[in-house]
């Protein structure tokens, strides 16, 4: 049985400092250019590389995205942005389109080249493809079953590594090939820019009646029909295990630290747990489903592994996502006055006790005794606006540990 990776996203360098504590195997971030989240913060060059210094501090290794679909405009500066992350040194370039894959064998050969799932790699015959141009890896199409990625390990070279999303937001298009964003906004979903129309209200119009909205679905406010639950494959980790996944992938690329931490580390114990003892894996589900849904996600499917996707896959009555935490911030260096600093990102209060959220599973009450601004003031709370602080706590923390609330039901 292979050990998979469990590859972890990021989308700015605290995240990436967190996904790597809290038990990625490996992470995947953007650059500020060819990469499909245009939208997230992305990696400036000088924080790509601080990024990859501290991963590989860590043992953990660090994919960069470069998978849009290039018109003829981008491949000059492709090759310009190839030429700097040769410099850098990631571990992989996750790629789709076959201009830019060129690009990448003839700038930085030395630089494992990943497929992207937005190549539409349904079949044994198109991995057999990239291998022969000399890819190292090939990221699934999320529409295959359990039995198609058994089948496609079957059929192709032993060293040749099957990447599989196991959790996370699914895309309404094929693989995530959507118009529906440009067709409607001008911007491109296949060069990074989506705007999720996907998760916008919708009805049906007959031509010969306009304004007369009839529902497709039934229920008095409309429908969503073209939007989906989020995937979650924390209940199956022996089934992807058995049919020979390389790397167990989160989506994720614009979610926050708290999401990256909570999902990395449930990942981890359950795949750890898995390998080592099924039977311990299995007593532990409780935990796992319990930790799992305290971030935030849109209500749970397993998609298409174990067939055809079915009417549960999708939410037609809203577009709302579930929260139960709120992310208050990350623990920073302690300093003289027995302070931890914090980049404060929600509001809290002096007295309020919140929940500290370690790497190792567990999760700590800590009561917020003293805050204290970089002017050295004390105040009374954090308001919502993001800056730095010092506080004083009555629990001894760890640099990387989460703040976080339970939002009342």
């Amino acid at each position: 049985m292979r050990k998979p990776e469990l590859l972890v996203p990021a989308s700015s360098l605290e995240v990436l400092k967190t996904a790597v504590i809290f038990g990625a195997d490996a992470v995947y971030i953007g650059g500020e250019a060819f990469g499909l989240r245009a939208k997230a913060k992305n990696f400036s060059m000088e924080d790509m590389r601080e990024g990859i210094a501290f991963a590989h501090a860590h043992g953990v290794k660090v994919y960069v995205t470069a998978n849009i679909l290039a018109h003829n405009r981008d491949l000059e500066g492709v090759e310009e942005y190839f030429r700097e992350l040769k410099e850098i040194g990631p571990d992989a370039l996750i790629i789709a389109d076959p201009g830019v894959y060129r690009i990448a064998k003839k700038v930085c050969p030395e630089i494992e080249r990943h497929i992207s799932t937005q190549a539409n790699n349904t079949n044994y015959g198109t991995y057999q493809f990239w291998y022969e141009l000399g890819a190292k890896r090939v990221v699934s199409a999320r529409e295959l079953t359990l039995e198609e990625i058994r089948e496609l390990r079957e059929h192709i070279p032993e060293d040749m590594e099957i990447e599989t999303f196991v959790h996370g937001a699914m895309c309404i298009s094929y693989s995530g090939r959507c118009l529906l964003s440009n067709y409607f906004t001008g911007r491109d979903a296949n060069q990074g820019a989506c705007t999720h129309p996907c998760r916008w209200k919708y009805a049906v119009v007959e031509e010969t009646r306009p304004g007369e909205y009839l529902p497709v679905y039934e229920n008095e406010r409309g429908t969503f029909i073209f939007n989906s639950k989020d995937l979650c494959m924390i209940g199956h980790i022996p089934e992807l295990l058995a049919v020979g996944i390389d790397s167990f992938k989160i989506e994720g690329r614009m979610k926050t630290a708290l999401y990256v931490a909570t999902v990395a580390r449930t990942y981890r114990k359950a795949i750890d747990d898995c390998l080592k003892d099924e039977a311990l894996y299995r007593k532990n589900m409780p935990w796992y489903l319990e930790q799992i849904a305290a971030c935030t996600y849109r209500q749970f499917t397993t998609g298409f592994f174990f067939g055809r996707a079915d009417e549960n896959t999708q939410i037609y009555d809203n577009s709302t996502y579930l929260k139960d935490y709120t992310y208050l911030g990350m623990i920073g260096e302690r300093d003289e006055r027995g302070l931890y600093r914090i980049e404060q990102k929600n509001k809290f209060c002096q007295g309020e006790t919140v929940e500290a959220m370690r790497p190792n599973g567990e999760n700590v009450p800590v009561t917020i005794r003293r805050i204290v601004n970089e002017e050295g003031g004390e105040q009374p709370s954090a308001p919502h606006a993001r800056q730095i602080l010092y506080l004083e706590l009555d629990q001894e923390l760890s640099p990387y540990d989460i703040l976080r609330r339970q939002e009342k039901a």
